[in-house]
């Protein structure tokens, strides 16, 4: 698959947001040592820590709290309550059994992208199960990467709209090449970052109808590495994190470039919190950059991120781990 790149000669004006990396002082966390608690044997026994493959994401329900773990093995989805008590899974045969693996740097095309998959035994249980957020009327939207398709559901987990073809990739108005994100505007409309094949954000309406798309791959302002995780303020911003090029690009809701901050490492996760600041990785920001507060023993490489009503912060781990931090006063 190829596309043809036209770079403009006129280059937009990069405005980078000036990041302090000391530790700031204003929000503390305090990591939860045992998240979620242990499931028990019918003697009583705990049966020790939980068995999750890789954790790609995070959402926490606002009405019921309760906190979904997106992880690549049986049982994909698993809901919690906000103690880490079990509340139910679903999911079985939702997801791709691909999975996402990096290109050489010997084997890459000039131009191309640096990643694509494996399927079949080469791949994994629910390898796919890339993001799971929920949007503002509380349906969760799950992406699978590997199947090239982005999910809406209903509560009984069922399947109610489909962005992209499942199982055929492309770089259309209606396909998507391996997708990583979804993010939601005030306004209804939907965004996907797409993603590893592709370098790009595509803009939906709310009925799922394609109406814009920005990006292509590159080190320049308003390019992309690799997309990976996205958010949108309250203003119709939109928050890329791109990757592999280690930093934050902001855009607004027509896809035109406005500024950019460094991260300290190649972020994935994002999420924007009712009180608009950006959490990326295992840092909080406001809008413009500056640094609020770290999470102590927060893994900086979080693939996915969620924050609750009351503040508290889960972070999803590829390691298998989820990692929960409650605010505290200092």
């Amino acid at each position: 698959m190829s596309s043809v790149m036209i770079r403009s000669l006129l280059l937009p004006l990069v405005v980078v947001a000036p990041v302090a990396f000391g530790q700031p002082a204003e929000i503390g966390y305090r990591l939860v040592k045992e998240w979620p608690k242990q499931a028990k044997s019918a003697a009583g026994t705990p049966a020790g820590p939980w068995n999750f493959i890789q954790v790609p994401g995070v959402a926490v329900q606002p009405t019921a709290g309760r906190v979904i773990v997106l992880h690549r093995g049986a049982h994909p989805v698993l809901e919690f309550d906000s103690d880490g008590n079990f509340a139910r899974s679903w999911g079985d045969g939702l997801f791709s059994f691909g999975k996402v693996v990096a290109i050489a740097p010997g084997d890459r095309r000039p131009g191309g992208s640096g990643y694509s998959a494996v399927y079949g035994p080469a791949g994994c249980d629910s390898c796919g199960a890339h993001a799971v957020r929920i949007d503002p009327e509380g349906n969760v939207w799950l992406v699978d990467a590997c199947a090239h398709a982005v999910y809406k559901m209903d509560g009984q987990g069922r399947v109610i709209m489909t962005l992209g073809r499942k199982g055929f990739s492309g770089i259309s108005r209606a396909e998507f090449n391996l997708p990583t994100d979804i993010a939601f505007a005030p306004d209804g409309n939907i965004y996907v970052s797409d993603g590893y094949g592709s370098a790009r954000v595509v803009k939906f309406s709310a009925r799922g109808e394609y109406l814009l798309q920005f990006g292509k791959r590159g080190t320049g302002p308003g390019e992309f590495g690799l997309p990976h995780n996205l958010a949108v303020d309250a203003q119709g911003r939109v928050y890329v994190t791109d990757r592999d090029n280690r930093r934050i690009e902001v855009f607004d809701s027509s896809g035109k470039f406005l500024r950019q901050w460094p991260t300290a490492s190649g972020v994935s996760g994002l999420f924007l919190t009712k009180e608009q600041r950006l959490w990326a990785g295992s840092t909080l920001y406001e809008l413009e950059g500056k640094v609020v507060s770290r999470l102590p023993q927060g893994d900086p490489g979080a693939h996915g991120i969620a924050v609750s009503a009351s503040g508290e912060v889960y972070l999803g781990l590829l390691s298998g781990k989820v990692q929960k931090f409650v605010p505290v006063s200092r």
